[in-house]
Order: structure tokens, then C-alpha cells, then sequence
């Protein structure tokens, strides 16, 4: 590669590239992967979102002034603390009571007595700001052009001022842990322009030499009041200290930086100038006080910046594009309406350049004159198949950016976030949407973007196990319903309707034993999983106690966020084993089951007393009305068009309920998405769509489908304005990135399906609205990639292989079954009729 060179060959193989359909459409989109605006950003949510998992950014794409807004992944209030309460078995003991009479709106009234602290809150890094010259204000509107290109995980803007064509570059590089922009102009000496660095949180902000700006900082030891901005005043608590780094470079022939006054720098004449941008904390772990933290800020983001001083800007992005290109390119997707609109496979060599100083002359991009805004606002008429891709993608870009090892969970913005108060605090809340979050990592081949989850799972499991110790007097650890970067355990603040659900640790185990079925790694269900389903289970089984009836019980127990009539008239939300929760109990006795079958401990103590309580446990009953039973007796529900399927668990995300097995249930199950209607924020469309695909039900997946494809309004956000902000983010609203990540998993489930048995093609897909297409890449559970190609409504070709494990599965595709023998290291081609017409060695 050169300097000076305007293409590279960066693209290495990918597993989906070993397979090739016998048809023109060979699953790459059939528009450009870009999001696309014609303007600069007026609202947060119309800039571009940029990441590595640790570090993001905002790009906003204005002319005579942008901004840059700056995230870390450590930057949160408040200090490792006890997330216990003495006074919790006194308080458990008077709710059970209670609930065993029947006193459902007194035990829910006692259950305030349960409540915790609130959770501490994620806090902004900072804003880089650069002011060009007035001559910018004067810019030529109809050159502007701004998009994120998913291909390359790259922002760029393009404008002219005059005679002069301004370019910009941004990109956030994982193996270098940097931020890196590039500012061009195609005149030499065109670039001036005036940088400086400021916070929200509180700072000071210096320059280093001649070429880099210092911004030093600290959030507040302790969570601001709900009615001040700041801090507690009464509270000097330390809190995480941070830092973030700008480097400025320019070109060597033209150009000058000036120091300004105020931590301010000024380029001024250049040809080009590259930033970047490197920031540390001093967060040494959920268990470390700040204070006692042994890191140094400064010093590490000085050090990060020596460690890449020799690579050039091309360098750092040969490295980022082989990087993000490895996990992003693993699975193509391409839907048509018609066969009349086929497209053909893109050029193999063009696929695999890419523009190092100008991103805007790639071939393809005549699409670029649209906004993606606009196609967002047509699609309720035009159905655009590509932008349903374009929607799949950017949520695996968004995890891809987001959560990488290494990093932080992905939290309720992902790591983007603009404010000291963010929108419920950011926080990990655990009764749909951190689980929502990593839907998409194992079907979308992304299981290595899931594994900061496992690492929060172990944080959690050592406060949760002092929680349940404590406040219950159980064994084992859990996690309620929200939770942050310290790993709060303990309830949240407040009404007992969402603070008493000591189910969310649970949940997330499930992840755990997914995680195998997709990648049977032995390794990770050893030494990661099967402690932490132990303790998971040691709490459950603890947690049950035996009912009035033939019944162990959960009690007190919720279905998240809804209520119920209690018999005396009033309103209540605890009551005892509800729906979702025995569903997650079966679903986490059922993994550890296999869990120790796999290894070989189906003889520990711990699992015949799983076979002892399953039977135990209350089944899924049936409503009068013909609905599934959310609670254990039948309630009127005041809310039927409630937000939360909580007691769909079954179906979707868990596997007790399934059309072949329970068909009386899933017929309730229908009845009961009906009830609840098609209303409700981005993450609980998503749910919906993804029990629909469950159920075999095209239609009224692609109907929720449609209804996320609504442009929202900052200036006029309500409840029902459910749909996509111009930068695609999910709206609740406000935003929450979970409907993102859970759009691109329903799209998934609507195309495969399967067990460790089984695969299912085409489950759920609205083949009047996808005629023709071809998805590649997608993963079954065993371990098997699957890549699947229909053509004028029908199935043409499938391809499967294990890299590694030898498997029979059974396949399925409209009621044909064949019985298909997976050998490791070779991809097996089957017709519509399930038959294997071709294998060959996949080297």
C-alpha cells in the first residue's frame, strides 16, 4: 500500500464466500450499504453514529462548525458499593404473607419496602468542536453530501466552498483504540480551521507541545439529583477520572499550527490535517474504588498515542477496514420484490477496494442523491426491499461498534450518549432490553460481540450472590431489573411493577447456554458458563417455595410493568408465579440439564434437585378469553394492549413453546399478540415480530416489520412514535438502540430457524413482499453456517457446513423433512426439494 495510492485490496475471505448459488443474486444488498443525508445534523439523532466498542462518536457533519460528541465506555457516576439489605427477609416475609392470603394490592404495597437505591448513570466524554472560516457559512448547499458507509464503518461528509471540494473522513479503529478523522480540501492550503475540546462533566482542558490538546475530567462519586444538574453538593465523593487526547497532523509542504489561549489550536493553510483522538479512564474494574484506582489517565492515552506514532493514516485504516471487515462482511442479505428486479453480483475486485482520500467516487452510488430519511418516510408505499437490508446491517454495525471483547456491555444506547441524564440512565435494564441487545450476536455471526455480556454475567454473579444472601437468605446469585457499570444487584427505586423482578440475572444466564449451542466452544461452557447456571440455579431453586397447591411457587412475583385487578377492585403487580417467571425457570433448569450432560456431571447433586422441582413447577395455562395467562390466576388485565409480551417468553426468546410441540399455546399465543396490538415503542415492535416468526406467521411479522419504518419527529415525539430517527436510530422514544439489534435478529429468525436438530428454512418470510433473495453467512445452532437463496417465491439452494463438527439435522422447508449428515470441512448444496446435489471440501 502507498500513501499516495487511491485504492487497496484490504478484504480478506469470508466464511459466506465459500459458497456461491446457482442463480445471479448472490446475497450482496442491491443498494449501496449507506446511510445518507443532504444536510448537516440539526438534531443528535441526525448525526452519525461511529465506534469501537469502547470509544464512539457523533459526527454531526456541520460546515462552519462541527461537532464532534465524545463517548467512553467507563464514564459513569458514582462508586463500587453494598447491594444489600439487611432489613430484605423481614420485608420478603410480610410481602409472602400477604400474597398467600390473597392481599394482592397490600402485598404490592408492602413490595415498596423491597426497593433499593437507583442505578448510577452513564456520562458524555466530551465535544470536539472545530470552527472553519467564515467563508464556509457561504458553501454550496446542493454539493453537500454526509453518510455512513456500513461497507467500511466510515462517516464522511463532501461539500464545496467556491471552487474548493472539502472532504471529511471519520472512522473508530478497534485494533488501534483510536478515533481518526481526516480533513481535506482538493486545493493546496485550503484547510484552516480552529480546534478545542469541552465537556458537560466536569474538566480542564491544555495543550502538549506544538500539536495535541488535553482534556482531564471527572464524574461525580455520586449519581446527581433528579432535581439539579449538579452533582450532590454535600458529596465529595471521587468518581471515575478520565482523559481524552487530540492529536493534530497536517501535511508537510503547506501548513501551520498555532497554539491559541484557553486549550485551544488553530490549523491553518494545510493541505489536509488528521486527527486522532484517543481517551482512558481510571475505572479499574466494578470493584475497584476510582480512588485507589492505579491507572493514570493521561499517561495511558499519551501511551496509546506513541504506540500507533508510527502508523500512517492509511495504515490505521488498512487496519480498522481488516478488522471491522472480518466480523461485518460474514453475512450478506439481499431481498427483492419480483424477479423482474434481480440484481447481479457486484465485481469481485471493485468489492474488495476501497478509497483511502475520497470515498465519493465509488461505482454504485447513484443512489446517493436520495436521503435515507426520505426512503425511510416512501416505504409505507414503496415496501423497499433494500432498505429492510440496509436496516439488518446497520444493527450489526451497531453491535459490531459497540460491544467488542474487551469492552463494557452494550447499554441502552449502545455507548452513544449525549447528556448528564441520559434516558433512564442508559443503564442496563434487564426485563427485555440488555437481552434484546445481543439477540442478533449468534444468528448474525457475531458470537465474539457477546462476550462483554459474559464478563458483566461474572460481575453480577459476585454482587448478586451477596444480594441474595442478604436481602433473601438464599443461595446463589441474582440480578434484579436494572442494573450499571458497578453491577447493581439489588431492586431498583420505587414502585414494586418494575423494581421487584428478581428474574433478570436469570434471563441473561440463557444467554449462556445459547452461546454453546451456537459455537460449541467446551472451553466456554466449563470454565463461563456452567458456574455461572450454577449459581443462577442454587438461587432458583432456593427462591421457589412450596404453594398452597400441588405447586412449587415463585413469591412475590411480576409481570414486568404491567398490573392486574386484584379481586378487591384496585390495581396490584405482585402476586406469585407468574408466567414469565416459571417460563425462564424451565428455560434455565432445561440448559443446565444439558449444560451438565455435556460434560458429564448428570450426577451432581445440584442436578437431581432440578429433576426434583420440574415437575414442580405451575404449566402454562390458558385464559378464559383464549389467551395465554400472564399471571397464575386469571386477572383482568386493565392494559391488554400492554407494551410487554413477558408471558410469550416461551415462544421468543426461550424454546419450551413451539408450534410442533404445543399448538393448543401457540394458538392462545396468537390470540394473545392480538390482544395486544401492533402499538408500543421500536424494542417491543421488534419482540413482537420475532414471536410472530416463532409462530410461523409471515404476515404478521412483516406487518410489525412495516411498522418500524416510520420517520420520527425529534420536535414531536410521543409514546406512539414508535419507528426511525434520520440516522436510523430506534426510536422508544426517545432513543434505545435495543430495536435496533432486535430488527436485525427478527430478520434473522424470519429466514432460519432451528434446534440442535434442526434447521427450518424460511420460517416466517413474506415471500409476496421478498419474491427473490439470497442471505449468506447466518448461524445455526451446532455450530453450522447456513446460506439460503429463493427465487419467484420459492426455495432454490441451500448450502451448510461445520467448519469442525460432524452433525446430522433434520431440514425442513413448507412440510418436506429430509434427514441431511453434516461432515466437518465440507459445504453441502441442497435443492428445493431438500436433496443434497453437491459437497466439496470447504479449503
Amino acid at each position: 500500500m502507498t500513501e499516495d495510492g487511491d485504492w487497496v485490496v484490504v478484504r480478506r475471505p469470508v466464511e459466506k464466500d465459500v459458497w456461491s448459488p446457482s442463480m445471479a443474486e448472490d446475497g450482496q444488498s442491491s443498494r449501496p450499504l449507506k446511510v445518507i443525508f443532504k444536510a448537516p445534523a440539526k438534531y443528535w439523532t441526525d448525526a452519525v453514529p461511529i465506534g469501537n466498542g469502547r470509544l464512539g462518536a457523533m459526527i454531526w457533519g456541520g460546515v462552519a462548525s462541527e461537532l464532534i460528541q465524545l463517548n467512553e465506555d467507563t464514564l459513569w457516576t458514582g462508586v463500587p458499593k453494598s447491594y444489600t439489605n439487611p432489613n430484605g427477609p423481614a420485608a420478603l416475609a410480610a410481602v409472602r404473607k400477604l400474597v398467600f392470603e390473597g392481599k394482592y394490592t397490600e402485598a404490592t404495597k408492602e413490595a415498596f419496602k423491597l426497593s433499593d437505591n437507583r442505578p448510577d448513570t452513564y456520562q458524555p466524554l466530551g465535544d470536539l468542536k472545530l470552527q472553519f472560516d467564515d467563508s464556509h457559512l457561504k458553501y454550496d448547499e446542493g454539493t453537500y453530501h454526509r453518510e455512513l458507509d456500513l461497507d467500511t464503518a466510515t462517516a464522511r461528509v463532501k461539500y464545496s466552498v467556491g471552487d474548493v471540494e472539502y472532504t471529511r473522513e471519520h472512522f473508530a479503529s478497534y485494533p488501534s483504540q483510536v478515533i481518526a478523522t481526516k480533513i481535506s480540501g482538493n486545493k493546496s492550503g485550503s484547510v484552516t480551521f480552529t480546534l478545542s475540546l469541552d465537556s458537560l462533566v466536569d474538566h480542564r482542558t491544555y495543550t502538549k507541545g506544538h500539536n495535541q490538546i488535553i482534556m482531564e475530567g471527572s464524574c461525580p462519586g455520586k449519581r446527581r439529583s433528579l432535581t439539579s444538574d449538579q452533582a450532590n453538593s454535600d458529596d465529595d465523593t471521587k468518581g471515575v477520572q478520565f482523559a481524552a487526547v487530540v492529536d493534530i497532523q497536517i501535511s508537510e509542504d503547506s501548513g501551520v499550527i498555532h497554539v491559541l489561549d484557553n486549550g485551544m489550536m488553530k490549523v491553518e493553510h494545510s493541505d489536509w490535517a488528521v486527527l486522532r483522538i484517543v481517551a482512558a479512564s481510571s475505572f479499574d474494574g466494578p470493584f475497584t474504588n476510582p480512588v485507589d484506582s492505579p491507572k493514570e489517565p493521561t499517561t495511558d492515552s499519551i501511551s496509546q498515542l506513541k504506540s500507533i506514532s508510527n502508523l500512517s493514516y492509511a495504515d490505521l485504516y488498512l487496519h480498522h477496514l481488516d478488522d471491522y471487515q472480518n466480523l461485518f462482511h460474514r453475512v450478506s442479505i439481499q431481498l427483492s420484490k419480483s424477479s423482474k428486479s434481480s440484481v447481479g453480483s457486484a465485481t469481485p475486485d471493485k468489492k474488495n477496494l476501497v478509497p483511502i482520500t475520497n470515498g465519493f467516487s465509488i461505482e454504485g452510488n447513484g443512489d446517493d442523491t436520495v436521503s435515507t430519511a426520505d426512503r425511510v418516510k416512501s416505504f409505507q408505499t414503496d415496501e423497499d426491499p433494500s432498505l429492510v437490508e440496509l436496516l439488518f446491517q446497520f444493527g450489526r454495525y451497531l453491535l459490531i461498534s459497540s460491544s467488542r471483547p474487551g469492552t463494557q456491555v452494550a447499554n441502552l444506547q449502545g455507548i452513544w450518549s449525549k447528556g448528564l441524564e441520559p434516558p433512564f440512565d442508559c443503564a442496563q435494564h434487564l426485563n427485555i432490553n440488555l437481552q434484546m441487545n445481543y439477540w442478533l450476536s449468534l444468528p448474525c455471526n457475531l458470537s465474539e460481540c457477546q462476550e462483554p455480556l459474559f464478563d458483566y454475567l461474572s460481575t453480577l454473579a459476585i454482587n448478586g450472590s451477596k444480594t441474595a444472601k442478604v436481602n433473601y437468605e438464599v443461595n446463589g446469585w441474582l440480578a434484579h431489573q436494572v442494573t450499571d457499570l458497578w453491577g447493581k444487584t439489588s431492586t431498583d427505586h420505587g414502585d414494586p411493577v418494575w423494581a421487584m423482578w428478581p428474574m433478570g440475572g436469570a434471563w441473561l444466564s440463557t444467554h449462556l447456554w445459547e452461546h454453546y449451542l451456537y459455537t460449541l466452544d467446551n472451553d466456554f461452557l466449563k470454565n463461563m458458563a456452567y458456574p455461572l447456571l450454577e449459581g443462577c440455579v442454587k438461587f432458583l431453586l432456593d427462591w421457589l417455595i412450596d404453594g398452597q397447591g400441588q405447586y412449587l411457587e415463585t413469591n412475590p412475583s411480576t409481570s414486568p410493568e404491567h398490573v392486574f385487578i386484584a379481586p378487591d377492585g384496585q390495581r396490584a403487580s405482585v402476586s406469585y408465579s407468574t408466567t414469565m417467571d416459571m417460563s425462564i425457570i424451565k428455560e434455565i433448569f432445561s440448559s443446565i440439564v444439558s449444560a451438565a450432560e455435556a460434560l458429564g456431571r448428570s450426577d451432581d447433586e445440584l442436578i437431581q434437585k432440578v429433576h426434583e422441582a420440574q415437575p414442580m413447577l405451575r404449566p402454562i395455562k390458558i385464559a378464559r378469553d383464549g389467551s395465554v395467562m400472564e399471571w397464575a390466576e386469571d386477572f383482568q388485565d386493565p392494559e391488554p394492549w400492554h407494551r410487554h409480551i413477558s408471558h410469550l417468553f416461551g415462544i421468543y426468546p426461550g424454546h419450551s413453546i413451539t408450534v410442533q410441540k404445543n399448538p393448543d399455546i401457540c394458538k392462545a399465543a396468537d390470540y394473545t399478540l392480538y390482544k395486544r396490538g401492533e402499538r408500543g415503542p421500536g424494542w417491543s415492535t421488534m419482540w413482537k415480530t420475532s414471536v410472530w416468526a416463532r409462530l410461523h406467521n409471515s404476515e404478521h411479522a412483516y406487518r410489525m416489520i412495516k411498522h418500524i419504518f416510520i420517520l420520527v419527529d425529534p420536535e414531536h415525539e410521543s409514546i406512539d412514535n414508535r419507528g426511525l430517527y434520520s440516522n436510523l436510530f430506534g426510536a422508544h422514544p426517545p432513543f434505545q438502540i435495543d430495536a435496533n439489534f432486535g430488527f436485525a435478529a427478527a430478520i434473522a429468525e424470519m429466514i432460519v430457524q432451528s434446534t440442535t436438530k434442526d434447521i427450518y428454512f424460511l420460517p416466517a418470510l413474506p415471500l409476496d413482499k421478498w419474491a427473490n433473495g439470497c442471505v449468506k453467512g447466518l448461524k445455526a445452532r451446532g455450530n453450522v453456517t447456513v446460506n439460503i437463496c429463493w427465487k419467484e417465491g420459492d426455495l432454490h439452494e441451500v448450502g451448510i457446513w461445520s467448519k469442525n463438527q460432524n452433525s446430522v439435522r433434520l431440514l425442513h422447508y413448507r412440510g418436506t423433512m429430509a434427514n441431511a449428515t453434516i461432515s466437518a470441512g465440507r459445504v453441502h448444496t441442497f435443492n428445493r426439494k431438500l436433496r443434497c446435489i453437491k459437497t466439496y471440501n470447504l479449503s
